[in-house]
């Protein structure tokens, strides 16, 4: 996917259809993560700063980290899925790089091939400051299998 593609919007359509599913995810309520960007093959999932989000160093917790990087990737997949079908983690590998300390968590899915079946993402994490500054915290890989809803 080059970078213009990148850069468009998702259709109302499938922004409303990830929206749908997205409010449904109970663990991602909880966490308080909201969605804030949606384009194909790229969605942008930010969790913003709270004791309850972080470990016994005040850091992000890896928990956490890791949920929103598995939700991004696995989002950036469903935009480009056809309407009547779902999307499920196959497995991924997340690195820690960094703590992660900021004001907020700002985990990008990006699709790297999207097949039949099978897709794969890039994840990455970044500790976010409210002036703007950014800091890779966490990189990963992500399978994902494309199942039809009747077939859950």
């Amino acid at each position: 996917m080059d970078e213009p593609e990148r850069l468009e919007k998702a259709s109302a359509e499938v922004q409303e259809r990830v929206r749908a599913s997205f409010d449904q995810q109970g663990l991602l309520t909880h966490l308080g993560a909201r969605l804030t960007r949606i384009a194909p093959g790229v969605v942008h999932i930010a969790l913003p700063a709270r004791p309850e989000v972080t470990q016994q160093h005040g850091y992000f917790h890896a928990g956490a980290t890791s949920s929103i990087a598995d939700s991004a990737g696995g989002y950036a997949a469903f935009t480009l899925f056809p309407e009547d079908t779902e999307v499920l983690t196959v497995e991924y590998k997340i690195n820690l790089l960094a703590p992660a300390l900021g004001d907020r968590l700002e985990a990008v899915g990006t699709v790297l091939k999207a097949g039949r079946a099978l897709t794969v993402c890039q994840l990455e994490v970044f500790a976010a400051l409210d002036d703007g500054t950014r800091k890779l915290v966490a990189n990963g890989q992500q399978t994902l299998i494309r199942v039809s809803r009747t077939a859950q």
